[in-house]
């Protein structure tokens, strides 16, 4: 029987319909990637028990029910974010004892990917018959088509008074503090050549009153969201405005202390360098993704860190840290915003933002260098305080690496493995991990609660 006899509109494997014989458990991306090619593209149907060439075999109840079950466990421990399926079957023999299982793939609002342990992640896309990684820039038209493009042209005319805050931003950050003409702004494409703001831009006026600008600021008396704000804030309105009052906000909530020098003086030095701070900022306003709606960027001010939230998978294939040093793909999830800050002199087209980051901090130890942590629809840019104590002052020299651990875990709450590693300044994990977290998982006083490849997973502490 062949498969246009069960579903007259399938004819062959293209766009939107593939064959499947049978799913290997044993490797799983061979088929997995299938689904997640169309929930990057418009959809599409996966036919389990249809041979290449179009023949309709079936496979049995068991085999159903096995094949569902697959999906569900590699959607859930390697697609993300997780794909929305639903499941058809028709039979193929007379006594009902055969079927073709339809897996039918929606089209996802966001950019799916396959994980592959802690820092291998692909994207992939559909082709007419086959499905293959994505390359940069097909990244880059995926992301436009998911999310929207910031570069439509509007009806609102520029002009330098209705974009006064932006205007100051560049006199404050270019460095002959001139400001952007019409003609610069035409050149970028920001402004139209008939003299129009394109719509990322108008997110920079004076008047701006959307929500989709809004960033939530909390300073904390701990290490964790835990005993009360001591000092919060809500921005909204022009970008120009919010990034400022951002920027100052996490000024005054964050210390200037000494550090020794070398030949015996003092030299003065923030918890935070400012170009860290500048470029976390500008990469999280820039980045964000603003068709979420109802979220904001979220600033936390913790007594050893920072850390900025905003919304947005991570849209290229690999984690940042697989990247050679300076070599990373500059994908701009908004590109007029982004040319708007650059115009600014706040954002480099390069893609080097981290790369700033990560020199502000060449003279401090590794234990405090800036993080990327990659969630399912949220990136967290995490910068430590320089002059905070670490964990082995805070607990004691006398305290073992485990006791550290369950110090912390009672005093902060669940920790993912590389922040504990981090905090007892361990560098080997795979060290960290036999030393000290499996015995401790073997003798039955924390448990690590997810998927352990993932970098959600957290290290709990057994209730007594």
């Amino acid at each position: 029987m062949k498969i246009s006899e069960l579903y007259s509109d399938v004819i062959t494997e293209d766009l939107k319909y593939e064959y499947k014989a049978m799913l290997n458990p044993d490797n799983p991306v061979k088929w997995a990637k299938t689904i997640i090619g169309f929930a990057n593209g418009n959809g599409g149907v996966m036919f389990i028990g249809v041979a290449n060439n179009g023949e309709a075999f079936g496979i049995d109840l068991d085999e159903v029910d096995k094949s569902k079950n697959l999906i569900s466990v590699v959607n859930d421990r390697h697609i993300f974010p997780h794909a929305k399926v639903k499941y058809m079957m028709r039979s193929v023999d007379a006594d009902a004892e055969r079927f073709v299982l339809a897996v039918n793939v929606t089209s996802s609002d966001s950019i799916l990917r396959y994980r592959d342990g802690d820092f291998n992640e692909t994207v992939y896309i559909k082709g007419d018959g086959n499905t293959t990684p994505a390359t940069p820039e097909e990244i880059i038209a995926l992301s436009k088509k998911k999310h929207g493009v910031d570069n439509e042209t509007t009806d609102v005319e520029y002009t330098e008074q209705n974009w006064a805050g932006y205007v100051d931003l560049c006199r404050e950050f270019r460095d002959d503090s001139s400001i952007p003409t019409i003609k610069e702004l035409q050149n970028e494409e920001i402004v139209s050549k008939e003299g129009y703001a394109k719509s990322g831009f108008t997110m920079f006026m004076d008047n701006y009153t959307d929500e989709d600008t809004l960033i939530c600021c909390r300073l904390w008396p701990g290490s964790n969201k835990v005993g009360g704000t001591l000092d919060s804030a809500r921005f909204k309105g022009s970008l120009a405005k919010v990034f400022l009052e951002t920027r100052a906000f996490i000024e005054r909530n964050t210390k200037t202390g000494w550090e020794k020098t070398e030949n015996g003086g003092r030299r003065s030095i923030r918890s935070y360098p400012k170009e860290a701070i500048r470029e976390a900022l500008v990469n999280a306003i820039a980045h964000r993704d603003y068709s979420i709606s109802g979220t904001q960027i979220d600033v936390d001010i913790y007594c050893d860190r920072i850390d900025i939230v905003s919304p947005g998978s991570w849209l290229l294939p690999k984690d940042y840290y697989e990247y050679a040093y300076g070599t990373i793909p500059s994908i701009r999830r908004n590109t007029i915003i982004a040319a708007a800050f650059d115009v600014a002199n706040l954002m480099e087209r390069g893609g080097t933002g981290f790369q700033t980051m990560v020199e502000s901090y060449k003279d401090s130890g590794e234990e405090l260098q800036p993080m990327v942590i990659i969630s399912p629809g949220f990136l967290n840019l995490r910068l430590f305080d320089r002059l905070y104590k670490n964990a082995k002052s805070d607990f004691g020299e006398n305290m073992s690496d485990k006791d550290r651990v369950i110090a912390i875990l009672k005093d902060e709450g669940p920790k993912g493995i590389k922040e504990l590693q981090r905090l007892l300044g361990r560098k080997s994990r795979s060290t960290f991990l036999k030393d000290v977290i499996n015995p401790l998982i073997e003798s039955n006083i924390v448990y690590r609660d997810g998927n352990p490849k993932s970098p959600t997973s957290r290290i709990r502490l057994k209730e007594k």
